[in-house]
């Protein structure tokens, strides 16, 4: 049997967005010996896909340029999906019809099941993030846990600790009030809506439904560190599995680089051993 060389092609992707109701663009890590749509992939068998979240003030190519992940992607076997989440934290802006939340937890699964031959058990598909790419994985992983077997949240920006009730001039240092009344909405009724980790898992908890397995990472001298903290010690109370790293690193990708790689290993064997 001939072998197969296992390398990565890099897709781009524009396409009109309903969810967004414009125009975006993302990109697609894809093992070269998986086809383009219309051809039969040589293994015969569908990709297990991680669909990777950007951070505050970043961009669709943020992975690409700072991290490990094309080389890890050919590791592990995997497509890797990065879309653009502007700085709207992943959530739903229904006056400005611009809702991040089912774009990336709903309409991009759909869309890339489509044109790829990725894998649509629930098992074989994750979503993953840094920073407010971590939030963004911890609230949609969590709405649409339907989806998404996996969460891999590293530095997560779980600003609701923060925000929830927060008062006009309020700022953290890198957004303020009005930017947070802007994405979020009414402050004051933050705490048990659907951008509320805890509030979502509390509804899984009454459906008794699957809760993805979490996998949490955060630097000890992270200036998000507290409220990574919170999620961990409510996740321990409600007896939620979950595992949980802590070590030396701050808000940086070396830390994102080494916890990249530990997450899909993880990963990748927890998939495995389900199988």
């Amino acid at each position: 049997m001939q072998e197969v060389i296992a390398k990565m092609a890099l897709i781009q992707v524009s396409y009109f967005s309903l969810c967004l109701s414009r125009e975006t663009t993302f990109n697609v890590l894809l093992p070269i010996d998986s086809p383009i749509p219309g051809h039969a992939a040589a293994s015969g068998e569908k990709l297990r896909t991680l669909y990777l979240l950007h951070g505050y003030s970043g961009t669709y190519t943020d992975w690409l340029h700072y991290s490990r992940i094309r080389e890890l992607a050919d590791r592990y076997r995997i497509a890797v999906v990065m879309p653009s989440g502007e700085n709207h934290f992943y959530v739903d802006d229904e006056d400005k019809r611009a809702r991040y939340g089912e774009f990336v937890g709903r309409e991009l699964v759909q869309l890339t099941r489509r044109m790829f031959p990725l894998s649509e058990q629930r098992e074989d598909t994750w979503i993953g993030g840094l920073s407010m790419g971590g939030f963004g994985a911890i609230r949609n992983g969590l709405k649409y846990a339907g989806h998404f077997g996996k969460i891999i949240a590293l530095s997560s920006a779980i600003l609701t600790y923060r925000i929830a009730n927060a008062e006009p001039g309020y700022t953290d240092g890198v957004a303020d009030y009005n930017y947070f009344t802007r994405v979020f909405g009414d402050l004051t009724q933050v705490t048990g809506s659907d951008k509320d980790p805890e509030a979502l898992i509390r509804r899984l908890q009454e459906e008794q439904a699957e809760i993805p397995q979490l996998y949490l990472a955060c630097g000890s001298e992270d200036f998000l560190l507290d409220v990574n903290h919170e999620f961990r010690d409510f996740l321990i109370k409600e007896q939620i599995p979950h595992v949980y790293h802590e070590t030396p690193g701050g808000h940086t990708w070396d830390f994102w680089n080494e916890y990249i790689s530990l997450s899909l290993d993880w990963a990748t064997q927890a998939s495995s051993d389900s199988r």
